[in-house]
């Protein structure tokens, strides 16, 4: 597959020369999305909210965000990989699964990846302008038919502890996740004697799996304190829970 990542790069190399934008003008229709494997194909719509066409590329990967288009290997096919979008104009990308063995007790997960790029920008005389190409990456969930339970119940089943940090400086939270299913947060909360302590990052725990969260300046172990987390769902909503944070 060709690939647009050296267009994107080339942009970012001469930033200092060249015009600009100040966001992505191709958004994907969600923040996440669920492919039941026993589906044919899933549909994904994208839409170009700027009024100039926008060169789109478009693959997969499993996990490594520096995979280039001709490096990923997930087991699905996009189509098209690469077009070209007019301005206020959508696309329907089609996303079909290879067949590829995947577990069938749990599901997996992927990256769908959208490159946009920009026409070049038009450039007054003596003026430095900068332009940017953009990435927007989202999760896919690759789901088997017949799971136990639902992405809900492991959302608000998660057990949360207290932990040593693992730079060694204070302490952070670790969060198993006993259920099939990813469970993804958008915010993690310590609340202890009346003050908040926060994950700023985000993240995800796998199914039967463990994820230790950094707290910024957590440095004493809390007593009696309260875990507050918002878990996202398969539509992208907030689903916040509050629980006791063990030790």
């Amino acid at each position: 597959m060709k690939s647009l990542t050296r267009v994107a790069c080339g942009l970012g190399m001469v930033a200092a020369l060249v015009a600009g934008s100040a966001g992505a003008s191709v958004t994907v229709g969600g923040t996440r999305v669920v492919y039941p494997l026993e589906s044919r194909e899933v549909t994904v719509k994208l839409e170009n909210d700027r009024a100039d066409p926008s060169l789109v590329q478009v693959w997969m990967d499993r996990g490594n965000a520096d995979a280039k288009p001709d490096e990923a290997n997930a087991p699905f096919v996009l189509t098209p990989p690469i077009f070209r979008m007019d301005g206020r104009k959508s696309q329907t990308l089609r996303m079909m699964y290879t067949g590829e063995a995947l577990p069938q007790d749990r599901e997996s997960v992927f990256w769908l990846n959208v490159l946009d790029v920009p026409p070049k920008a038009k450039q007054a005389p003596d003026v430095n302008t900068l332009q940017f190409a953009f990435r927007t990456r989202i999760k896919v969930f690759a789901r088997p038919k017949g799971l136990p339970g639902t992405p809900e119940d492991a959302a608000a089943n998660v057990t949360w502890k207290v932990v040593p940090a693992v730079d060694g400086k204070g302490y952070a939270v670790s969060a198993t996740n006993p259920s099939v299913y990813h469970v993804s947060f958008s915010e993690i909360d310590v609340v202890d004697g009346g003050k908040t302590f926060k994950n700023e990052i985000g993240g995800m725990v796998e199914p039967k799996g463990t994820t230790v969260f950094p707290i910024k300046d957590l440095n004493a172990m809390p007593a009696g304190a309260r875990l507050k987390y918002i878990a996202i769902s398969d539509y992208g909503g907030a689903m916040p829970h509050e629980v006791p944070l063990g030790n």
